[in-house]
């Protein structure tokens, strides 16, 4: 098959990709200054198609409604459950086209687009992640090709002996910058250069979080050359292949995908929801043994927490293979809309008129939130952060050193006080989660000081750092810099002088068990973590393996069971 007739290999999978345009730059521009964003071209003589779902997830049974604008005759849609085998479970063709334009604010307000499609999931419909195919034949040969999701979730009392993946998708909201904007940076705000507090769902998304090649950079991807300038595979690759800025920091194709994935290799039993579900429909967690996480899991909302919380002291158990537990979101508009204001909220959050500094979109280990990620998931966003990329120790163990071999978790393993695992298949970064520590006797112990529970212990960790280290034998700048420190600095302490950036830059990304209520939660806080699953570490996939198999052997009870 030609590489241009490969829906993933080109932007639009056309061999022209349409005119050519420059802009002027300037000999200091950096990859933070140029962030373009993905938007309708809006060019007749090249058709395209932008499609996205009235829900973010549906019950077997309910209808699918097929917003979009294309400016060509007619589209095919396809709708596919991914997995080992993927199948396309529907399929239209010749579907009528009809072009609509984007609002400037649809980052924040949805695209308001009209339904051009509807579909009736089968009743016996199986939960799991669906990704949907768009496209239109394009004049100058080739074809325009978009993708979007859903997920189906799981049928009430069939939980029995089958684990429950719960997608982290507020952070694929938050780097979602289709139209304009994402919780980064974009075109909000009167001079149309800020980041946007308030995302929609309501609009497709950007390429590259859905599908991508099997050769797409990822940010933890090379180790630097002694001495040689800094190098950001994922962004040049963006930049070279027309995907998102944001495609290498989260979504089911770089994270999610790969651990589906290997568990239906490994012949796990696993339903799907996302953290819409878990905010709007804590009772889905009921029956189930286990629940699992991964990847990037940055952001949450109060009512999550809870759900999570309630679920594990009730005898639940709590597998997360992922990091970055960070920020506190509010959902709108029966789950369409996020929230979160970040750094900013102290000024900008319209909470703050409540009186209720506690529900501040800023981060939970804010001095005025004050409820550290550790009570629920062991560790902490901020305890930890940077690894093994840009300048944010390039050089540093890409695994985990282990403390306490003798935890069930490293059962059937031959490691031993001091071993590294999964170095070979860089599981440690990009992004991980710590506590406060201190050793005695040679092993780690949490000093509760961050509002770590007394019951989590730490099982192995790793450094990590809150900003690139200096770069002064270069004349070049590193991608995030010292900017995320200060910022840490300020939420915790309230002011980033030399006294409290001392105590901002160094953390760690760790492996903790901990004991809550009747059941138990298990962090292994690092993204890459399901690299080791993908690149066949027969260490993460042990571990893996003992901890998925003793949380999902038997069904938690429900809600005033036990």
């Amino acid at each position: 098959m030609p590489l241009y007739d490969d829906p993933t290999a080109r932007p639009d999978s056309t061999v022209n990709v349409g005119p050519r345009f420059t802009y002027p730059t300037a000999g200091d521009h950096h990859w933070q200054e140029m962030r373009p964003f993905e938007a309708p071209r809006g060019d007749p003589e090249w058709h395209e198609v932008h499609v996205y779902t009235d829900a973010i997830s549906y019950a077997p049974g309910e209808c699918v409604q097929f917003h979009g604008s294309t400016n060509a005759a007619a589209f095919t849609l396809e709708v596919m459950r991914d997995g080992l085998k993927p199948e396309v479970v529907h399929r239209a063709e010749g579907l009528p086209g009809r072009a609509t334009a984007m609002p400037a604010d649809a980052y924040e307000a949805g695209c308001g687009w009209p339904v051009l499609h509807r579909w009736t999931l089968p009743a016996g419909l199986p939960s799991g992640f669906y990704l949907v195919e768009s496209t239109v034949a394009r004049r100058q040969g080739g074809r325009f090709v978009q993708h979007h999701f859903f997920v189906v979730r799981p049928a009430a009392g069939a939980a029995a002996g089958r684990l429950l993946h719960v997608l982290p998708t507020c952070t694929y909201t938050a780097y979602n910058d289709w139209g304009g904007a994402n919780h980064y940076g974009g075109s909000h705000g009167p001079a149309r250069n800020a980041m946007s507090p308030l995302l929609s769902l309501q609009r497709p998304w950007t390429r590259g979080l859905v599908k991508l090649p099997e050769n797409a950079p990822r940010i933890c991807a090379t180790t630097p050359e002694p001495m040689m300038p800094l190098r950001y595979d994922f962004k040049e690759w963006s930049y070279a292949n027309g995907f998102s800025y944001y495609y290498a920091a989260t979504g089911w194709a770089q994270y999610d995908r790969h651990f589906a994935l290997w568990a239906e290799r490994e012949g796990y039993a696993v339903d799907t929801i996302t953290q819409t579900d878990l905010h709007l429909r804590p009772e889905l967690l009921d029956g189930y043994g286990g629940v699992v996480i991964v990847g990037h899991d940055e952001y949450w909302t109060r009512e999550m927490r809870l759900a999570v919380e309630s679920y594990v002291d009730r005898g639940g158990h709590l597998a997360r293979f992922g990091a970055n537990f960070t920020w506190q979101v509010r959902l709108e508009e029966e789950g369409r809309r996020q929230v979160c204001h970040k750094s900013n909220a102290h000024r900008t959050d319209p909470i703050r008129a409540t009186g209720d500094d506690t529900r501040l979109t800023s981060a939970w280990e804010d001095r005025h939130v004050r409820w550290p990620g550790a009570t629920t998931v062991g560790v902490n966003g901020l305890g930890g952060t940077y690894a093994n990329w840009g300048r944010f120790t390039p050089r540093g163990s890409r695994g985990f050193t282990v403390y306490r071999p003798e935890h069930w978790a490293f059962a059937d393993t031959d490691l031993s006080y001091g071993d590294v695992f999964g170095a070979e298949a860089r599981i440690f970064g990009y992004e991980v989660d710590g506590v406060d520590y201190t050793f005695r006797d040679g092993l780690p112990y949490p000093t509760g000081k961050d509002g770590t529970p007394d019951s989590v212990e730490i099982l192995a960790m790793t450094p990590a750092v809150m900003a690139e280290a200096p770069l002064e034998s270069y004349t070049l700048r590193a991608y995030v810099g010292a900017h995320d420190w200060y910022e840490k600095a300020e939420m915790i302490h309230g002011v980033a002088d030399a006294a409290t950036l001392a105590k901002s830059y160094h953390g760690s990304g760790m492996m903790v068990s901990m004991r809550r209520g009747k059941g138990e939660v298990l962090t292994a806080a690092s993204c890459e973590w399901v690299m080791g699953l993908t690149r066949g570490c027969a260490y993460t996939q042990r571990i893996t393996r003992t901890i998925l198999d003793r949380f999902g052997a038997a069904p938690a009870p429900g809600p005033g069971e036990g």
